[in-house]
């Protein structure tokens, strides 16, 4: 079962070859045996996932099963979640147990869906290696001297290590898809707006967005049809018809357009990653898709623009974590003054500081000009590329990151180098457009790559069209590490 799709837990469960609570079991059972190894969670509660899997049960015995009920999900613990600890891998919430569900978690709850636990994380969703984290960094599945990849880092590792079936994520500037091609699964990060940010710990509002991540585009489809939709209470979701995502799923690709960005496909691509997407070109150009050169020539600057811009809105964001009315507080403090400064000195790891001073530079009198807003119009020049790119193609493809993973600690003391990771992923968030990966192949060290597919607003269900095709001709998404 451990590599069954969704849908084909779904049929266990539908047939009664398989209870939700035996199902549960078994993971959490795999849980227990493998994280204290890869440290994918931060909490895990085997009473609590039980009793859901119970009531799962119950609606399945009753006739009133969808396509994820009884499915085990884990979920990051960036989603506020009632009753659970959620700490968003830092000190600062190392006690905060949340009194609501997000948005996200209310949905999975009314699909019948299991909480089997919450995923580590890089403080904040601060991070392309998951090594930010209070509770200490997440190891790669298919190396254990690897990073997996961040914010999303304990996600993916559940998925690919099959602690989980599913999992959710979130992505910023490449959250969801770096870790995704790090730990050679399947992930996507939606048009923005369309996953709702209510009780989602925020880090940089404008860009922030929930997904799923999984084992195959199919798999990715059924939990956008759940996590996606309107959320009054959030106000940059939008309002739009449901959609049912795998509606495309089985359409031959025969005439589809792939863009080649000139500038993804130059220096500072890894010669290993740099094999494997091409081999993945070849098998789009044998399953009746064509390819042809396009252009995005501000995407070099999307670093310096993401980093002017998330961590302005970070240091905005974050403000509200003081010691007063929940999580953290220092022990000792002479005047209010002084307990905020003591508490955030305290309860803020190094990268957040970091992305925290940056941000209130960045915003301070004299420097707002010349930094935020030059930012936000090289964000826009960035989004007309995109526009302009998808007057002559359907979708983009390129690598999801430079490399395969890099070793734990090799980028740690250099935080230029490590932003560098998301070079590939961040000009999609800065346009708010939809972006997956897709694993393709295996590099140096036996270590997975990841096929980036941009498409156009609001085009997930041709996206995952694209990827469910690849991955019926190749079984890339289907190995398993070696635990």
């Amino acid at each position: 079962m451990l590599n069954d799709s969704l849908k084909q837990l779904a049929k266990r469960l539908a047939e009664k070859e398989v209870s939700s609570v035996e199902l549960t079991t078994e993971f959490l059972k795999r849980i227990n045996q493998l994280n204290p190894k890869y440290n994918a969670f931060i909490t895990v509660d085997d009473e609590k996932s039980l009793e859901q899997a119970r009531a799962a049960d119950r609606k399945i015995a009753a006739g009133e099963a969808g396509p994820l009920t009884g499915i085990p999900v884990a979920q990051k613990d960036i989603f506020c979640t009632q009753g659970w600890l959620t700490t968003c891998g830092s000190k600062m919430l190392s006690n905060f147990v949340s009194p609501y569900d997000a948005g996200v978690i209310e949905r999975f709850n009314a699909a019948g869906a299991v909480n089997v636990g919450k995923t580590n994380m890089d403080e904040f969703a601060m991070g392309s290696s998951n090594e930010n984290s209070y509770y200490g960094p997440v190891k790669n599945p298919w190396g254990i001297n690897a990073v997996p990849g961040g914010s999303s880092g304990g996600s993916a590792c559940a998925v690919a290590a099959r602690m989980a079936p599913a999992a959710t994520g979130t992505d910023t500037g490449g959250s969801i898809r770096q870790p995704a091609a790090f730990c050679g699964i399947s992930g996507i990060k939606p048009t923005y707006g369309t996953v709702s940010r209510y009780g989602m710990i925020a880090f940089a509002s404008s860009l922030d967005q929930g997904g799923p991540m999984a084992k195959s585009a199919e798999d990715l489809a059924l939990m956008l049809n759940v996590m996606t939709g309107f959320d009054a209470r959030d106000s940059t979701s939008l309002q739009r018809e449901a959609e049912d995502y795998t509606r495309d799923l089985e359409k031959p690709l025969l005439g589809l357009r792939i863009g080649l960005p000139k500038e993804y496909f130059a220096e500072g691509m890894h010669s290993d990653v740099e094999k494997a997407i091409e081999q993945a070109l070849d098998e789009y150009r044998r399953l009746g898709a064509e390819t042809l050169e396009v252009s995005l020539p501000n995407s070099p600057l999307s670093i310096p623009v993401y980093y002017v811009l998330a961590p302005a809105e970070a240091s905005s964001n974050l403000s509200r974590f003081d010691g007063v009315r929940y999580g953290y507080r220092t022990e000792y403090y002479e005047d209010l003054r002084d307990m905020y400064r003591k508490t955030r000195g305290e309860g803020f790891g190094p990268e957040v500081k970091r992305r925290i001073l940056i941000g209130t530079y960045v915003l301070s009198h004299g420097y707002y000009d010349a930094y935020y807003i030059q930012a936000q119009k090289v964000r826009r020049l960035i989004a007309q590329d995109f526009k302009q790119a998808f007057t002559q193609c359907d979708v983009i493809m390129g690598p999801t990151a430079p490399s395969v993973a890099f070793d734990l600690g090799e980028k740690s003391s250099d935080p230029v180098q490590m932003y560098l990771s998301d070079i590939y992923t961040s000009a999609a968030s800065l346009a708010g457009l939809p972006g997956m990966s897709v694993p393709v192949g295996f590099g140096e060290k036996n270590r997975p790559v990841g096929l980036h597919i941009i498409g156009n607003y609001f085009s997930e269900a041709s996206m995952l069209n694209a990827a469910h095709q690849y991955q019926q001709v190749t079984d890339w998404h289907q190995k398993m590490p070696g635990l």
